[in-house]
């Protein structure tokens, strides 16, 4: 293939392009701080999981404590109504033994349950304070998870312009070079990611490799308008 020398020379200012164009993709896709977002999710996940947990656990002991304030409530209503009983008068001697007895029973229940739900809203309060620690966790979890977003959306801008505006200066570079030439530095450039480099000295510059004696001596003699490619990648040289 035949190349005015000019345009081969246009080929470097496309190739640098395009480096720069497979860099901001490497980047986009190699984002750290997508990754910072990712693990900012997963704490953010984990935070809201201890939320409900800690929700759940206190809504039982909650449940648990009016539970018991009834069972006490009951307790101490059946042990008004006997007193009230054996304080007008109104029952036999045996009702009254009775009476006696079973205030007694109640006495010890009441003292059972009011040390079991005593117990019970200790547990209740430790279990408040834990929500509260967990709510605020989550909450720093969420603004930390903000913060990354706001982070990597900034870059992802950065990347998003830099792509825009080497797109445009691609598009008026491909206007500018010939059609065949294009097609096979494209083509060159989807095998090994780069379709053209300058030669400098006695090295290509698309792999970075020295040429040797023989392979230089071609490129340097060939015709100026003759498309020479490299032996090792098989890019096209500019000289």
């Amino acid at each position: 293939m035949k190349a005015d020398p000019s345009a081969q020379r246009r080929l470097l200012d496309l190739a640098a392009v395009d480096g720069e164009l497979a860099r901001a993709e490497h980047r986009r896709r190699t984002l750290p701080e997508q990754a910072a977002v990712e693990e900012a999710e997963r704490r953010v996940r984990a935070a809201a999981d201890a939320v409900v947990v800690a929700q759940t656990s206190l809504s039982d002991l909650d449940r648990d404590v009016a539970k018991l304030d009834r069972e006490v409530e009951q307790v101490r209503t059946r042990e008004t109504r006997d007193r009230q009983l054996l304080d007008n008068g109104s029952v036999t001697a045996k009702q009254a033994a009775d009476l006696t007895h079973e205030l007694g029973s109640l006495e010890r229940r009441r003292a059972v349950l009011e040390d079991e739900q005593l117990e019970v809203m200790e547990r209740q309060e430790a279990a408040g304070i834990d929500l509260r620690h967990e709510t605020e966790a989550h909450d720093a979890a969420r603004t930390a998870l903000e913060d990354a977003v706001e982070r990597r959306d900034g870059v992802l801008g950065d990347i998003g312009t830099t792509e825009a505006r080497r797109g445009e200066e691609r598009t008026a570079l491909l206007a500018e070079l010939p059609a065949d030439l294009v097609e096979l530095y494209d083509r060159l450039r989807a095998k090994s990611g780069v379709g053209a480099g300058e030669l400098t000295g006695n090295r290509c510059g698309a792999c970075r490799l020295e040429m040797d004696r023989s392979e230089l001596r071609d490129i340097q003699g060939a015709a100026p308008d003759e498309v020479v490619r490299c032996e090792n990648c098989g890019a096209i040289v500019v000289r």
